[in-house]
Protein backbone atom coordinates (compact mmCIF):
# COMPACT_ATOMS: atom_id res chain seq x y z
CA UNK A 1 0.00 0.00 0.00
CA UNK A 2 1.44 3.36 -1.04
CA UNK A 3 1.70 6.30 1.33
CA UNK A 4 -1.16 8.09 -0.41
CA UNK A 5 -3.37 5.01 -0.24
CA UNK A 6 -2.57 4.48 3.44
CA UNK A 7 -3.43 8.11 4.19
CA UNK A 8 -6.68 7.74 2.26
CA UNK A 9 -7.56 4.59 4.19
CA UNK A 10 -6.90 6.29 7.53
CA UNK A 11 -8.92 9.37 6.59
CA UNK A 12 -11.87 7.31 5.39
CA UNK A 13 -11.89 5.09 8.46
CA UNK A 14 -11.78 8.00 10.89
CA UNK A 15 -14.53 9.90 9.07
CA UNK A 16 -16.86 6.90 8.86
CA UNK A 17 -16.19 5.89 12.47
CA UNK A 18 -17.24 9.35 13.62
CA UNK A 19 -20.29 9.85 11.39
CA UNK A 20 -21.81 6.42 10.71
CA UNK A 21 -23.62 5.40 13.87
CA UNK A 22 -26.37 2.91 14.60
CA UNK A 23 -28.80 5.82 14.88
CA UNK A 24 -27.76 7.35 11.54
CA UNK A 25 -28.08 4.04 9.70
CA UNK A 26 -31.52 3.43 11.22
CA UNK A 27 -32.60 6.95 10.20
CA UNK A 28 -31.37 6.35 6.65
CA UNK A 29 -33.35 3.11 6.46
CA UNK A 30 -36.44 5.16 7.30
CA UNK A 31 -35.76 7.56 4.43
CA UNK A 32 -33.62 10.32 5.98
CA UNK A 33 -30.72 11.53 3.84
CA UNK A 34 -27.43 11.77 5.86
CA UNK A 35 -26.47 15.32 4.85
CA UNK A 36 -23.58 15.65 7.30
CA UNK A 37 -22.00 12.36 6.21
CA UNK A 38 -22.22 13.15 2.52
CA UNK A 39 -20.88 16.68 2.98
CA UNK A 40 -17.90 15.32 4.91
CA UNK A 41 -17.18 12.69 2.23
CA UNK A 42 -17.23 15.32 -0.51
CA UNK A 43 -15.11 17.80 1.43
CA UNK A 44 -12.61 15.04 2.15
CA UNK A 45 -12.29 14.22 -1.57
CA UNK A 46 -13.53 10.67 -1.03
CA UNK A 47 -16.40 10.68 -3.54
CA UNK A 48 -14.27 11.16 -6.67
CA UNK A 49 -10.96 9.34 -6.14
CA UNK A 50 -10.76 8.27 -9.81
CA UNK A 51 -11.48 11.68 -11.34
CA UNK A 52 -8.38 13.65 -12.44
CA UNK A 53 -7.37 16.62 -10.33
CA UNK A 54 -7.94 18.89 -13.32
CA UNK A 55 -11.62 17.94 -13.18
CA UNK A 56 -12.03 18.35 -9.43
CA UNK A 57 -11.17 14.84 -8.30
CA UNK A 58 -8.33 13.21 -6.39
CA UNK A 59 -6.54 11.76 -9.43
CA UNK A 60 -6.11 8.40 -7.75
CA UNK A 61 -6.12 4.76 -8.83
CA UNK A 62 -8.57 1.90 -8.49
CA UNK A 63 -6.51 0.70 -5.53
CA UNK A 64 -7.17 4.07 -3.89
CA UNK A 65 -10.86 3.63 -4.62
CA UNK A 66 -10.68 0.14 -3.11
CA UNK A 67 -9.80 1.36 0.39
CA UNK A 68 -12.68 3.88 0.30
CA UNK A 69 -15.30 1.42 -0.94
CA UNK A 70 -14.17 -1.34 1.42
CA UNK A 71 -14.33 1.00 4.40
CA UNK A 72 -17.83 2.08 3.35
CA UNK A 73 -18.91 -1.55 3.43
CA UNK A 74 -17.21 -2.18 6.77
CA UNK A 75 -19.06 0.76 8.34
CA UNK A 76 -22.36 0.14 6.42
CA UNK A 77 -22.30 3.75 5.20
CA UNK A 78 -25.89 4.55 4.06
CA UNK A 79 -24.92 6.59 0.98
CA UNK A 80 -24.23 5.79 -2.72
CA UNK A 81 -20.48 6.24 -2.32
CA UNK A 82 -19.50 3.24 -4.45
CA UNK A 83 -21.95 4.27 -7.18
CA UNK A 84 -20.67 7.85 -7.19
CA UNK A 85 -17.08 6.66 -7.53
CA UNK A 86 -17.85 4.50 -10.58
CA UNK A 87 -20.16 7.13 -12.11
CA UNK A 88 -17.50 9.83 -11.73
CA UNK A 89 -14.94 7.58 -13.41
CA UNK A 90 -17.30 6.96 -16.34
CA UNK A 91 -17.95 10.69 -16.80
CA UNK A 92 -14.28 11.62 -16.58
CA UNK A 93 -13.32 8.91 -19.06
CA UNK A 94 -15.82 10.33 -21.53
CA UNK A 95 -14.47 13.85 -21.05
CA UNK A 96 -17.63 15.10 -19.33
CA UNK A 97 -17.85 17.39 -16.33
CA UNK A 98 -18.51 15.63 -13.02
CA UNK A 99 -21.20 17.39 -10.96
CA UNK A 100 -21.18 17.63 -7.21
CA UNK A 101 -23.64 15.65 -5.16
CA UNK A 102 -24.49 11.94 -5.03
CA UNK A 103 -24.49 10.09 -8.34
CA UNK A 104 -26.02 6.82 -9.40
CA UNK A 105 -25.65 4.72 -12.54
CA UNK A 106 -27.93 2.80 -14.85
CA UNK A 107 -28.89 0.38 -16.22
CA UNK A 108 -27.69 -2.07 -13.61
CA UNK A 109 -28.92 -5.26 -15.31
CA UNK A 110 -27.58 -6.64 -18.59
CA UNK A 111 -31.07 -7.18 -20.00
CA UNK A 112 -32.10 -3.53 -19.62
CA UNK A 113 -31.44 -0.98 -22.35
CA UNK A 114 -31.85 2.78 -22.60
CA UNK A 115 -32.16 4.61 -25.92
CA UNK A 116 -30.13 7.74 -26.61
CA UNK A 117 -31.01 9.77 -29.69
CA UNK A 118 -30.04 13.09 -31.24
CA UNK A 119 -32.41 16.01 -30.77
CA UNK A 120 -31.15 19.12 -32.51
CA UNK A 121 -27.91 20.09 -30.81
CA UNK A 122 -28.52 17.84 -27.80
CA UNK A 123 -29.58 14.36 -26.81
CA UNK A 124 -32.74 12.71 -25.54
CA UNK A 125 -33.14 9.58 -23.50
CA UNK A 126 -35.89 6.96 -23.36
CA UNK A 127 -36.31 3.68 -21.54
CA UNK A 128 -36.81 2.08 -18.14
CA UNK A 129 -34.05 1.34 -15.65
CA UNK A 130 -35.20 -0.85 -12.70
CA UNK A 131 -33.42 -1.34 -9.36
CA UNK A 132 -31.27 1.80 -9.64
CA UNK A 133 -29.35 2.38 -6.39
CA UNK A 134 -30.51 5.59 -4.71
CA UNK A 135 -32.33 6.54 -7.89
CA UNK A 136 -34.46 9.19 -6.17
CA UNK A 137 -31.83 10.48 -3.72
CA UNK A 138 -29.06 10.93 -6.29
CA UNK A 139 -29.13 14.26 -8.12
CA UNK A 140 -27.82 12.80 -11.38
CA UNK A 141 -27.69 9.41 -13.08
CA UNK A 142 -24.80 8.35 -15.28
CA UNK A 143 -25.98 6.10 -18.07
CA UNK A 144 -24.11 3.82 -20.44
CA UNK A 145 -26.08 3.31 -23.60
CA UNK A 146 -25.55 3.06 -27.36
CA UNK A 147 -25.95 5.36 -30.33
CA UNK A 148 -25.21 4.34 -33.92
CA UNK A 149 -23.37 1.26 -32.70
CA UNK A 150 -21.10 3.21 -30.35
CA UNK A 151 -21.05 3.02 -26.56
CA UNK A 152 -22.06 6.36 -25.07
CA UNK A 153 -21.94 7.85 -21.58
CA UNK A 154 -24.76 10.25 -20.71
CA UNK A 155 -25.48 12.40 -17.69
CA UNK A 156 -29.14 12.98 -16.80
CA UNK A 157 -30.88 14.62 -13.90
CA UNK A 158 -32.91 12.06 -11.98
CA UNK A 159 -35.68 14.67 -11.75
CA UNK A 160 -36.13 14.18 -15.50
CA UNK A 161 -37.33 10.61 -14.88
CA UNK A 162 -40.52 9.21 -13.41
CA UNK A 163 -39.41 7.48 -10.23
CA UNK A 164 -41.02 4.47 -8.58
CA UNK A 165 -39.49 4.00 -5.15
CA UNK A 166 -38.40 0.58 -3.92
CA UNK A 167 -35.67 -0.85 -1.72
CA UNK A 168 -33.59 -3.98 -1.18
CA UNK A 169 -33.52 -6.23 1.88
CA UNK A 170 -31.16 -3.79 3.61
CA UNK A 171 -33.72 -1.01 3.01
CA UNK A 172 -31.35 0.80 0.69
CA UNK A 173 -33.22 2.59 -2.14
CA UNK A 174 -33.45 0.59 -5.34
CA UNK A 175 -35.73 2.70 -7.51
CA UNK A 176 -37.11 2.40 -11.01
CA UNK A 177 -36.33 5.33 -13.32
CA UNK A 178 -38.50 5.80 -16.40
CA UNK A 179 -37.17 8.25 -18.99
CA UNK A 180 -39.70 9.37 -21.57
CA UNK A 181 -37.89 11.39 -24.26
CA UNK A 182 -36.01 13.19 -21.47
CA UNK A 183 -33.36 15.80 -22.18
CA UNK A 184 -29.91 14.82 -20.92
CA UNK A 185 -27.38 17.22 -19.43
CA UNK A 186 -24.53 15.92 -21.57
CA UNK A 187 -23.45 12.88 -23.58
CA UNK A 188 -20.22 11.75 -25.22
CA UNK A 189 -18.58 8.60 -26.57
CA UNK A 190 -17.47 6.29 -23.78
CA UNK A 191 -13.85 6.32 -22.68
CA UNK A 192 -11.24 3.67 -23.41
CA UNK A 193 -12.25 0.24 -22.13
CA UNK A 194 -15.87 1.21 -21.44
CA UNK A 195 -18.54 -0.90 -23.13
CA UNK A 196 -22.24 -1.62 -22.75
CA UNK A 197 -21.42 -4.08 -19.98
CA UNK A 198 -19.19 -1.75 -17.97
CA UNK A 199 -21.77 -0.75 -15.37
CA UNK A 200 -22.45 -4.41 -14.60
CA UNK A 201 -18.70 -5.16 -14.49
CA UNK A 202 -17.58 -2.25 -12.35
CA UNK A 203 -20.73 -2.45 -10.25
CA UNK A 204 -19.76 -6.04 -9.41
CA UNK A 205 -16.24 -4.81 -8.65
CA UNK A 206 -17.33 -2.26 -6.04
CA UNK A 207 -19.97 -4.57 -4.55
CA UNK A 208 -17.22 -7.16 -3.99
CA UNK A 209 -15.20 -4.62 -2.02
CA UNK A 210 -18.25 -3.50 -0.05
CA UNK A 211 -19.04 -7.10 0.87
CA UNK A 212 -15.43 -7.77 1.84
CA UNK A 213 -15.60 -4.75 4.13
CA UNK A 214 -18.93 -5.84 5.59
CA UNK A 215 -17.46 -9.27 6.34
CA UNK A 216 -14.61 -7.59 8.23
CA UNK A 217 -17.07 -5.50 10.23
CA UNK A 218 -19.20 -8.54 10.98
CA UNK A 219 -16.14 -10.53 12.08
CA UNK A 220 -15.06 -7.77 14.47
CA UNK A 221 -18.57 -7.59 15.91
CA UNK A 222 -18.75 -11.37 16.33
CA UNK A 223 -15.37 -11.57 18.09
CA UNK A 224 -16.36 -8.72 20.39
CA UNK A 225 -19.66 -10.38 21.26
CA UNK A 226 -18.00 -13.74 21.91
CA UNK A 227 -15.60 -12.00 24.29
CA UNK A 228 -18.30 -10.10 26.17
CA UNK A 229 -21.11 -12.69 26.30
CA UNK A 230 -20.78 -15.05 29.22
CA UNK A 231 -22.43 -18.43 29.67
CA UNK A 232 -21.80 -21.08 32.33
CA UNK A 233 -19.51 -18.64 34.09
CA UNK A 234 -17.15 -17.85 31.23
CA UNK A 235 -17.04 -15.99 27.90
CA UNK A 236 -18.58 -18.00 25.08
CA UNK A 237 -15.45 -17.29 23.03
CA UNK A 238 -13.58 -19.72 25.25
CA UNK A 239 -15.69 -22.65 23.99
CA UNK A 240 -14.03 -24.64 21.24
CA UNK A 241 -17.11 -24.72 19.01
CA UNK A 242 -17.32 -20.91 19.01
CA UNK A 243 -13.59 -20.63 18.35
CA UNK A 244 -13.90 -22.92 15.34
CA UNK A 245 -16.85 -20.90 14.04
CA UNK A 246 -14.99 -17.62 14.37
CA UNK A 247 -11.91 -19.11 12.69
CA UNK A 248 -14.07 -20.18 9.74
CA UNK A 249 -15.59 -16.69 9.54
CA UNK A 250 -12.13 -15.13 9.64
CA UNK A 251 -11.02 -17.39 6.80
CA UNK A 252 -13.97 -16.37 4.62
CA UNK A 253 -13.38 -12.68 5.39
CA UNK A 254 -9.69 -12.95 4.49
CA UNK A 255 -10.35 -14.81 1.24
CA UNK A 256 -13.03 -12.30 0.25
CA UNK A 257 -10.72 -9.37 0.98
CA UNK A 258 -7.88 -10.81 -1.11
CA UNK A 259 -10.20 -11.56 -4.05
CA UNK A 260 -11.66 -8.06 -4.03
CA UNK A 261 -8.30 -6.35 -3.71
CA UNK A 262 -6.87 -8.41 -6.57
CA UNK A 263 -9.79 -7.38 -8.79
CA UNK A 264 -9.10 -3.68 -8.11
CA UNK A 265 -5.46 -4.20 -9.07
CA UNK A 266 -6.65 -5.73 -12.33
CA UNK A 267 -8.88 -2.69 -12.89
CA UNK A 268 -5.77 -0.50 -12.76
CA UNK A 269 -4.31 -2.70 -15.52
CA UNK A 270 -7.44 -2.18 -17.59
CA UNK A 271 -8.53 -5.83 -17.95
CA UNK A 272 -10.44 -6.81 -14.80
CA UNK A 273 -13.11 -9.11 -16.27
CA UNK A 274 -11.63 -12.39 -15.03
CA UNK A 275 -10.68 -11.06 -11.59
CA UNK A 276 -14.05 -9.34 -11.07
CA UNK A 277 -15.87 -12.57 -11.87
CA UNK A 278 -13.67 -14.49 -9.42
CA UNK A 279 -14.17 -11.85 -6.73
CA UNK A 280 -17.94 -11.68 -7.09
CA UNK A 281 -18.19 -15.49 -6.87
CA UNK A 282 -15.81 -15.89 -3.92
CA UNK A 283 -17.07 -12.89 -1.96
CA UNK A 284 -20.68 -13.88 -2.58
CA UNK A 285 -19.99 -17.37 -1.23
CA UNK A 286 -18.29 -15.85 1.81
CA UNK A 287 -21.25 -13.53 2.35
CA UNK A 288 -23.72 -16.40 2.58
CA UNK A 289 -21.60 -18.66 4.77
CA UNK A 290 -20.19 -15.86 6.89
CA UNK A 291 -23.57 -14.33 7.70
CA UNK A 292 -24.81 -17.74 8.84
CA UNK A 293 -21.82 -18.20 11.14
CA UNK A 294 -22.21 -14.72 12.64
CA UNK A 295 -25.86 -15.34 13.46
CA UNK A 296 -25.01 -18.70 15.03
CA UNK A 297 -22.40 -17.04 17.26
CA UNK A 298 -24.84 -14.32 18.33
CA UNK A 299 -27.79 -16.63 18.88
CA UNK A 300 -31.29 -15.22 19.12
CA UNK A 301 -30.21 -11.66 19.90
CA UNK A 302 -28.59 -11.36 16.47
CA UNK A 303 -31.98 -11.60 14.80
CA UNK A 304 -33.45 -8.61 16.62
CA UNK A 305 -33.62 -5.19 14.98
CA UNK A 306 -32.25 -3.60 18.15
CA UNK A 307 -28.92 -5.39 17.69
CA UNK A 308 -26.54 -4.04 15.03
CA UNK A 309 -25.56 -7.38 13.44
CA UNK A 310 -28.33 -7.15 10.84
CA UNK A 311 -26.83 -3.99 9.34
CA UNK A 312 -24.05 -6.18 7.93
CA UNK A 313 -25.95 -9.39 7.22
CA UNK A 314 -28.87 -7.76 5.38
CA UNK A 315 -26.45 -5.83 3.21
CA UNK A 316 -24.44 -8.95 2.45
CA UNK A 317 -27.58 -10.82 1.42
CA UNK A 318 -28.65 -7.89 -0.77
CA UNK A 319 -25.31 -7.01 -2.36
CA UNK A 320 -24.43 -10.58 -3.34
CA UNK A 321 -27.43 -10.56 -5.73
CA UNK A 322 -26.71 -7.13 -7.24
CA UNK A 323 -24.67 -6.62 -10.44
CA UNK A 324 -24.81 -10.35 -11.06
CA UNK A 325 -25.07 -13.25 -8.62
CA UNK A 326 -22.40 -15.89 -8.03
CA UNK A 327 -24.06 -18.22 -10.57
CA UNK A 328 -24.10 -15.49 -13.21
CA UNK A 329 -20.40 -14.71 -12.82
CA UNK A 330 -19.49 -18.40 -12.47
CA UNK A 331 -21.08 -18.95 -15.88
CA UNK A 332 -18.93 -16.12 -17.25
CA UNK A 333 -15.83 -17.81 -15.88
CA UNK A 334 -16.89 -21.10 -17.41
CA UNK A 335 -17.42 -19.54 -20.82
CA UNK A 336 -14.03 -17.83 -20.66
CA UNK A 337 -12.26 -21.08 -19.78
CA UNK A 338 -14.11 -23.02 -22.48
CA UNK A 339 -13.25 -20.39 -25.09
CA UNK A 340 -9.52 -20.50 -24.30
CA UNK A 341 -9.43 -24.28 -24.17
CA UNK A 342 -8.24 -26.73 -21.53
CA UNK A 343 -4.55 -26.33 -22.37
CA UNK A 344 -4.67 -22.61 -21.63
CA UNK A 345 -6.32 -22.91 -18.19
CA UNK A 346 -3.25 -23.41 -16.02
CA UNK A 347 -0.96 -20.93 -17.85
CA UNK A 348 -3.73 -18.31 -17.67
CA UNK A 349 -4.22 -18.82 -13.93
CA UNK A 350 -0.52 -18.74 -13.06
CA UNK A 351 0.03 -15.62 -15.19
CA UNK A 352 -2.28 -13.69 -12.87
Amino acid sequence: MSGQTALLADTTTRLLTDLVTKESVEAAEKGAWPHELWRALEEGGLTLPLVPESRGGAGGTWQDAHVVVRAAGRHTAPVPLAETIVAGWLLAGAGLEVPLGPLTMAPVRSEDRLRLSRAGGGWRLAGTAPRVPWGAAALHAVLVTESDGQAMVALAQTSAARVTADHNLAREPRDTLVFEDATVVAAAPAGVGVSMGSILLYGALVRSAQMAGALEGMLQQSVRYATERRQFGRAIGSFQAIQHALAALAGHAAAAGIAAEHAFRAADRGDPEFEVAVAKVRVGEAAGLGAGIAHQVHGAIGFTYEHSLHFWTRRLWSWRAEFGSESRWAAELGRAVATRGADALWPNLTAR
